[in-house]
């Protein structure tokens, strides 16, 4: 996860860098005199950092937020599971389970280690078992990634 972490800020801090380098017309045509008003330049870095981090988000695999429905119904799949797994913290589970996508992605061929991540994923307060984090694997395929 630190990976994701570190992986995702890192874009960020580019898009960050490209956002400020500025339009990529010649300086020498361009008015010095004139600044950019905010308003024509606040929306491109409020914006732009959000379409690098959804873009590398779908090449490491990791879905867009679900909606409402279908958090709901990976929710009760997960509560079904142990509800000490979401503890009321819909948002976590969702984002634990955002990721779980990801190790799916990264890891196609190795099963044993999809469920090890999960279970080190999901565990904290609670210590998940190994069995439901097989279960939590296909509730997180089913609902969140299921193109995997």
């Amino acid at each position: 996860m630190r990976r994701t972490v570190t992986a995702l800020s890192a874009v960020l801090i580019a898009a960050a860098g490209l956002t400020a380098c500025g339009s990529g017309k010649d300086s020498s045509t361009e008015s010095k005199a004139t600044p950019p008003t905010a308003a024509s330049s606040a929306p491109a870095t409020t914006a732009a950092p959000q379409k690098p981090l959804a873009e590398a988000e779908a090449r490491n695999g990791i879905p867009p937020k679900p909606d409402a429905n279908v958090q709901a119904a990976y929710v009760r799949a997960l509560d079904a599971i142990s509800p000490t797994i979401v503890g009321g913290k819909e948002d976590r589970a969702v984002s634990r389970g955002r990721d779980a996508c990801g190790t799916i992605h990264s890891f196609p061929n190795d099963h044993a280690k999809q469920v090890n991540l999960t279970q080190q994923r999901f565990s904290g307060a609670h210590q998940v078992t190994t069995e439901q984090a097989e279960k939590i694997l296909t509730a997180v395929q089913t609902h969140l990634c299921p193109k995997h």
